[in-house]
């Protein structure tokens, strides 16, 4: 029954993650940190419910060729260049500096330079997995701080590439010449780019092919055979499986099926990254972590010192708040996934001894488990130590800023909100926290000024003394909190009004002194709910009272389980009672010509009309006679169903 080994060792594993992920959630900690524990667990330095680990290295393997996968398939060419300075210059200069200092370090030790540049390559990646589940649970993606996140991880993720090829190089020892190395790299990168070329005409091909086949097992079994295969072919030329899976993502990415095939392969990607978490777990040698315990802590500790210096300098380089640069700088202090990926092929390559790897092992899981804590911590951390950034440099005379509008954020919402001011004559300054942004609005004459809105200071700047509303139009619940806090002590007058994403912030934003709190949840749950009414032909006065009853304290209605339908008009009966509407003839009308007999319009639908508007004219009960012109609006009446049928009747539609 041998065979049959790792059947059991799946449901050992998924039955302690399935308990480990229940306690954890209770806790609010990522299920991902709970399969790292269920790892350590179950595993040979545990329980010893799993003694062997080579099948479960395995499906691990695979979890990887998944997640690169499905990196590739995120990243597109356009949304690089949106991030482009940020992801080059902070995700490359972040990536070179921790390797460069890392490797100094490690010198400082005797290590070899080949193994003290690859242990710097383990310490400079961080946890894509762990950092966007817990930005993505906190609602703070599109904050300042989880968009410079995401864009060094997207830059990390792509530097694992070539970083894979340089693994052979790095442990060629003193007999690798510079010409052999280069004469490596471009082997390589050129075998990577002839397979890149060759997928990108074929793999669209037959996915094409596939799609039309209809036949939902076929293009499912089709996109893994690709993906395998495409990771199967970088494996035979002496590359990695999971370069192979990042160009089949990446190609995939720019096709018209890169939606389904996500939809696929997203659950097969999940579960196998859970076992490839647990599997982590699995190698952690506990004797070795007791023993050793004071300096893998040491260790620990210098590794998410230096990361969070090297990420909050140079974020404070490209002159973003202390604030956003220390959260930015903590959220990356980990280590990544990849590089316990890396870690293994340099195992095998014999860059990095027994010793070195499991106190590498122990100290990264260490600094993964931390992270929950780490990240709650650091807006703490980073308004209490944050540097007041000065504001208002660009000579903005507050003198004459009175009665006006703060707008907070100039993203989407900041912009279409100052257009309209603009229009209007009203006055408004806007405070942002990128810098890129402030210089080029500045340039086109915007009455903008750069400052972290969490200061008072800053909104001191923008004359929040004088300040009739201000508007916060940014996706930074804590920042939103903080800052409203502080401009209603300054300013306990001012209107303020918050935009926000998510529901479950409105009552917390009202504690904070928010006048008026707009969830973009409800805002489009109340635009479907109009188009409906529209569409049964609600009259737009009831359709309004529906909407202004619904917007009513703050959404209240909407966010509990039982509903206040007492509260609004009794649909029902509108539904039941007559209408009139109004129907305009254009130049294409099949009926322009025709008189009220020859249309026969209450015969046939059973809809009346009762006025034709000619102009500036009226024809009030048109004789059987008047002709129907175009540019005339027909003002019939009847019932809903009646007035539907009447309208696609006008319009040509010929029911069954």
């Amino acid at each position: 029954m041998h065979e049959f080994t790792i059947i059991r060792e799946i449901v050992i594993i998924l039955s302690v993650s399935l308990l480990i992920i229940f306690l954890f959630k209770k806790i609010n900690i990522p299920s991902i940190l709970g399969f790292l524990v269920a790892g350590m667990i179950i595993g040979p330095y545990g329980f010893k419910l799993i003694s062997n680990s080579q099948n479960i290295q395995v499906m691990a393997e695979i979890g990887v060729i998944l997640l690169l996968f499905t990196i590739g398939l995120e990243i597109s060419l356009n949304k690089l260049m949106q991030m482009r300075r940020m992801l080059f210059y902070a995700g490359g200069m972040q990536i070179i500096f921790t390797i460069s200092i890392s490797t100094l370090i490690f010198k400082l030790f005797d290590v070899s330079i080949n193994s003290a540049v690859f242990f710097g390559m383990l310490v400079c990646l961080s946890s894509t997995a762990i950092v966007l589940k817990l930005l993505q649970d906190r609602n703070e993606l599109e904050t300042p701080f989880g968009r410079i996140s995401i864009a060094i991880l997207i830059f990390q993720d792509l530097a694992v590439v070539p970083m894979l090829i340089l693994l052979p190089i790095l442990s060629g020892g003193e007999n690798l010449t510079f010409g052999k190395i280069i004469i490596q790299l471009f082997y390589a990168f050129g075998a990577i780019i002839v397979i890149i070329f060759a997928a990108r005409y074929l793999i669209p091909k037959i996915l094409f092919q596939l799609a039309r086949l209809r036949v939902r097992e076929a293009f499912t079994v089709g996109t893994i055979f690709l993906l395998l295969g495409t990771a199967y072919l970088t494996h035979l030329i002496g590359l990695s499986f999971a370069i192979g899976a990042f160009i089949a993502g990446l190609i995939l990415s720019e096709s018209d099926f890169s939606h389904q095939v996500t939809a696929d392969i997203l659950p097969l990607k999940d579960a196998f990254n859970s076992i490839f978490f647990v599997a982590i777990g699995l190698l952690l040698n506990i004797k070795f972590v007791l023993d050793n315990f004071f300096l893998l802590i040491l260790i620990t500790a210098g590794i998410i010192i230096l990361k969070t210096s090297i990420v909050t300098l140079l974020i404070k380089f490209l002159k973003y708040p202390f604030r956003i640069a220390l959260i930015a700088g903590i959220s990356l202090s980990q280590v990544g996934e990849f590089s316990f990926v890396l870690s293994q092929s340099g195992l095998s390559l014999n860059l990095i001894g027994n010793n070195f790897y499991n106190a590498f092992l122990a100290s990264s899981i260490f600094t993964m488990l931390l992270t929950p804590f780490l990240m709650k911590l650091a807006p703490v951390l980073g308004y209490k130590m944050g540097v007041i950034d000065k504001s208002n440099k660009e000579g903005i005379n507050l003198k004459e800023l009175a009665d006006h509008v703060i707008i907070v954020g100039f993203g989407l919402n900041g912009k279409n909100l100052a257009r309209v001011l603009k229009e209007t004559g009203i006055k408004y300054i806007v405070i942002e926290i990128n810098p890129q942004t402030v210089k080029e609005e500045k340039s086109k004459g915007e009455n903008i000024i750069f400052g972290d809105v969490t200061r008072g200071e800053v909104l001191r700047s923008a004359g929040i003394e004088k300040a009739l509303v201000i508007v916060f139009a940014i996706s930074d619940p804590a920042a939103t909190k903080l800052s409203l806090r502080h401009a209603k002590e300054i300013n306990p007058n001012i209107y303020s009004i918050v935009r926000t994403r998510y529901t479950n912030e409105i009552d917390d934003l009202i504690t904070f002194g928010a006048d008026e709190v707009i969830p973009e949840e409800f805002e489009t749950s109340l635009q479907i709910f109009s188009k409906v009414l529209e569409k049964f032909h609600i009259p737009l006065n009831v359709i309004m009272k529906q909407v202004s009853i619904l917007r009513g304290e703050s959404y209240s209605m909407m966010r509990k389980d039982e509903q206040g339908i007492s509260s609004l008009v009794n649909l029902n009966e509108l539904l039941a009672a007559g209408l009139t509407e109004a129907y305009y003839v254009d130049e294409n009308n099949l009926h322009i010509g025709k008189t009220m007999k020859e249309l026969n319009l209450r015969a046939i639908t059973g809809v009346t009309i009762i006025a034709i508007v000619r102009g500036e004219k009226t024809i009030t009960n048109p004789a059987s006679e008047e002709k129907i012109f175009d540019k005339d609006t027909l003002v019939i009446t009847g019932t809903h169903k009646t007035v539907d049928d009447a309208i696609d009747y006008l319009n040509g539609v010929v029911k069954k």
